[in-house]
């Protein structure tokens, strides 16, 4: 893809406005929308200008207030197509064959190398595993990838290690598990009691037409979005509630946007939590420690289960809590 250039000016009501804020809601309809954290890093590198008198000057301050009247240049370099390096970041192997690799991603862990993480990534990590065998199987950037777990969401993965198993195993994802092969679960922490406690989301999802960097619910537009959810314990007389969520679809974020959509976001979640401070007021001081300690959301991919692609055998992964979400448990069993 070539360089992208766009140009904008400053209208009177966006006057005040934070350089990378402003951006990123002006170029929010553009053909690439880009995200505050890529728009930064756009600034940083010098490829954010405002146009003056004198010419185009680069500006490389991300909290510079803007001005109504002023017009900034913003150049999108075109995409390098590399492929990823192997690098030698410790996995936690649940499980391996010739055919594919269960692992358990820890949060802080990116999945895929993209813009804003080029490297140190779980593909990264893969590669020096595996090996050669990898190589050209499901994408350059992404291989043996056939689903993802967000950067802050920790749980069970499974890649596929040839083609064959590659695309055994996208055909079961695609199918989100309605041809009974595949099975999906998730822990989840969110803010009061659901009403019914056992019930099923049903909302398209698209990205937000406010926040391109967001994803929300959508009446008309999106892509069908089914989460099937059961509380399994409540804590603090309905402050919080164990949620345990199953995916009928794989949308992006989709089970923290669906969650906060029935007004039950995730405790910790710096996106989709919206305010919650006067939550977390109610809460003892050890378990706001525990929650400022999580620093993301809570949720956790503790089961999978798919179809082994070469033997048919069906294989079944069930993971503990990591330590970060079991010690916020422990402290709200005391509230």
């Amino acid at each position: 893809m070539a360089s992208q250039r766009h140009a904008v000016t400053v209208p009177p009501e966006a006057g005040g406005a934070r350089l990378d804020k402003y951006l990123t809601e002006a170029l929010a309809d553009k053909a690439e929308a880009l995200s505050r954290a890529r728009l930064k890093a756009l600034i940083d590198g010098g490829h954010v200008a405002i146009d003056t008198a004198a010419g185009a000057r680069p500006l490389a301050d991300a909290s510079y207030r803007v001005k109504p009247g002023e017009r900034f240049i913003v150049t999108v370099p075109a995409a390098v197509a590399a492929a990823p390096e192997a690098q030698a970041i410790p996995l936690d192997i649940v499980y391996e064959d010739d055919d594919l690799i269960v692992v358990m991603k820890p949060a802080g862990l990116v999945v895929h190398p993209a813009a804003g993480n080029p490297d140190m990534t779980l593909v990264n990590a893969l590669i020096a595993h595996c090996g050669d065998s990898l190589s050209g199987i499901g994408g350059e950037k992404r291989p043996g990838i056939v689903h993802r777990l967000d950067k802050d969401t920790s749980g069970l993965m499974v890649v596929a290690k040839n083609d064959r198993a590659h695309q055994a195993l996208a055909a079961q994802f695609a199918a989100h598990g309605r041809d009974g092969k595949l099975t999906r679960a998730y822990t989840a922490l969110v803010w009061g009691v659901p009403q019914p406690r056992r019930g099923t989301i049903e909302a398209n999802i698209a990205r937000s037409p406010r926040n391109r960097a967001k994803m929300a619910t959508a009446h008309k537009a999106g892509r069908e979005a089914i989460t099937h959810y059961q509380v399994k314990e409540v804590y603090g007389d309905g402050l919080v509630s164990l949620v345990e969520c199953r995916l009928e679809t794989g949308r992006t974020h989709q089970i923290r946007v669906h969650m906060t959509s029935i007004g039950h976001p995730l405790l910790g979640d710096p996106t989709y939590g919206g305010a919650q401070k006067t939550r977390k007021s109610k809460l003892p001081p050890e378990a706001r420690a525990a929650l400022e300690k999580l620093g993301r959301q809570a949720l956790h991919a503790h089961h999978l289960g798919f179809e082994h692609p070469t033997t048919g055998k069906r294989l079944r992964f069930d993971a503990s809590l990591p330590s970060d979400i079991n010690d916020l448990i422990h402290s709200l069993e005391l509230v």
